[in-house]
């Protein structure tokens, strides 16, 4: 897949008023998300995980005795950060084709005013009113 990037197509009369359109994100701005996105959330996902492996060996060994809540309440603290670094992951990639920083702080904002841009003309685009329906008859 390399050198093709990723494509949308929304095909024309499918449902849909508006002509067939492409959206291609390059490969190089792809890679660095789905990098960012792996780290983001794998790191935070993996310790969710050893924190049930690790409380199940300290309560099954009498090390400490640890109540279920607590085990729960940290586990799931680590989901919702891989969920935070998921959407991190996403916005703070430069989609430019220079690469950013390392981290990519200084992109968040460049990304996100881009992102509710483009959600504003779609809205925008989707308030246009229909053309009305021909009754298939002709006015004499």
């Amino acid at each position: 897949m390399a050198g093709k990037g990723i494509q949308s197509r929304v095909p024309a009369g499918k449902g849909s008023r508006q002509p067939a359109r492409q959206q291609v994100i390059p490969d190089a701005v792809a890679n660095r998300m789905a990098r960012r996105i792996a780290i983001g959330t794998g790191i935070p996902t993996l310790m969710g995980m050893g924190v049930f492996v690790g409380s199940y060996l300290l309560v099954s060994r009498e090390i400490v005795d640890i109540a279920p809540g607590a085990t729960l309440a940290a586990s799931g603290a680590c989901f919702f950060l891989g969920l935070l670094g998921l959407s991190f992951g996403v916005l703070s990639a430069s989609w430019e084709d220079q690469p950013g920083s390392l981290l990519g702080t200084e992109q968040i904002g460049v990304n996100i005013s881009r992102l509710r841009s483009s959600i504003r003309s779609m809205r925008a685009a989707s308030n246009t009113p229909p053309p009305p329906p021909s009754s298939g008859r002709k006015d004499r």
